[in-house]
């Protein structure tokens, strides 16, 4: 399971091990050059980790961007994400489903309508256990 930015970490780890058996990109990151575009806050601290925009080194956020990985993953996705996430757009999980279907890859979305980047606790546990029951079948 990834979250947020964990995501990132999720879909490299699926892409290179064959052990990976299932993964979850709850309101993940899939593209971290839209990030860089849409997270203004986080340039700075982006350009510094990274070593510079996405225009100077376009190979380095694809490096980091799960939605690059997506062909190379082949245990069944669950994404999960609230349509009011202000710090990782569901945009992210819509364009990463998207990727995944034209692949004909195995992949299921859990989208909460109006909620956030955090889910309040009983979402959160409901969600949580929808999960679950994704992951035991």
């Amino acid at each position: 399971l990834g979250f947020s930015r964990g995501a990132i970490n999720a879909a490299v780890a699926a892409a290179l091990s064959p052990h990976v058996s299932k993964m979850i990109l709850w309101s993940g990151v899939s593209d971290l050059a839209q990030t860089y575009e849409e997270r203004i806050d986080l340039r700075r601290m982006m350009k510094r980790v990274i070593g510079g925009t996405p225009t100077k080194f376009p190979e380095r956020y694809l490096l980091r961007s799960p939605i690059h990985y997506a062909d190379r993953i082949r245990c069944p996705i669950l994404i999960v994400h609230g349509t009011r996430d202000e710090q990782v757009l569901v945009e992210h999980s819509y364009r990463m489903l998207d990727k995944l279907q034209e692949l004909g890859h195995q992949s299921e979305a859990h989208l909460y309508e109006g909620l956030g980047h955090h889910f309040p606790p009983p979402q959160h546990a409901a969600a949580i256990n929808r999960m679950f029951d994704w992951l035991q079948k």
